[in-house]
């Protein structure tokens, strides 16, 4: 497996960036972890945002200061994946949410990317201070269930909510 380094996005993954989201919406895919790119037709508009989000007093309400981070191929510098770092919860997070979200690229699935993408997140929150993180997924996601189980994850319950089941997950970080 190659190895991935998560790197704050900056004008320089522009290219990398679109073409990930019009991946996802082309294949009407959810984009998570993403900081709302589905939203943008335009990077800058979204690289300018991420740069608000990632602060507590320039956080676009109703969010929570967050950290998006790209995940790249080592060897080649390619999108793998996008994992953001929320570095507190809110209400709607502590519920469904949680402190990490992530997608990986269609093309680049079941190769250990989203194990690996929340093992680097979890180094990040470490750094941040945070003791234990919460991850959530979908109950029908059984790979995103054991992507977070194999990074230590404790299902702690379930909660249903418009029409879904959400697992909340902790992880203790030592």
């Amino acid at each position: 497996m190659e190895r991935l380094i998560l790197v704050r996005p900056g004008e320089e993954h522009e290219a990398a960036v679109m073409d990930y989201r019009r991946r996802f919406l082309c294949a009407g895919e959810v984009l998570h972890g993403c900081a709302g790119l589905e939203r943008f037709e335009r990077y800058g508009g979204w690289l300018q945002m991420m740069r608000d989000n990632c602060r507590e007093e320039t956080v676009h309400a109703p969010l929570v200061p967050a950290t998006t981070f790209l995940a790249l191929r080592e060897e080649d510098g390619q999108l793998a994946g996008v994992i953001d770092v929320r570095h507190r919860l809110n209400d709607y997070l502590l519920a469904q949410g949680g402190h990490i979200g992530y997608s990986v690229h269609p093309d680049l699935r079941r190769r250990g990317y989203a194990k690996q993408m929340l093992s680097l997140a979890l180094e990040e929150c470490r750094k941040m201070g945070m003791r234990r993180v919460l991850v959530t997924c979908d109950k029908e996601n059984a790979a995103s269930a054991r992507t977070i189980r194999a990074n230590g994850g404790v299902l702690e319950n379930e909660v249903e909510a418009g029409g879904r089941t959400t697992q909340r997950y902790w992880i203790a970080l030592p």
